[in-house]
């Protein structure tokens, strides 16, 4: 695998930040936050993880440790998926 297939997003990649846009998903403020969907635990945490620290998804505000936080897609998560495929994000 290349350098520059790590940057391409994969369908679950894609698919969580599509959800994150919607506004169905809170992150947990910490430094490995979890991210939970339509207020479930994510199955895939490690993906979610993954989003956080390539600075794809973040909170929309600070909050006290363990707290839940809407989460929301960043600029730099717009660009990936919009670079990926065509889809309709509305901000949260």
């Amino acid at each position: 695998m290349s350098a520059e297939d790590d940057d391409e997003l994969n369908h679950r990649e894609r698919a969580t930040l599509r959800a994150v846009a919607r506004g169905q998903a809170e992150l947990t403020c910490s430094c490995e936050p979890d991210l939970f969907v339509e207020g479930l635990a994510f199955s895939d945490q490690l993906t979610a993880h993954s989003l956080v620290h390539r600075g794809l998804i973040a909170p929309v505000r600070p909050g006290r440790r363990g707290e839940l936080v809407p989460a929301k897609v960043t600029d730099a998560g717009r660009t990936a998926l919009n670079g990926s495929t065509t889809v309709s994000t509305t901000a949260a």
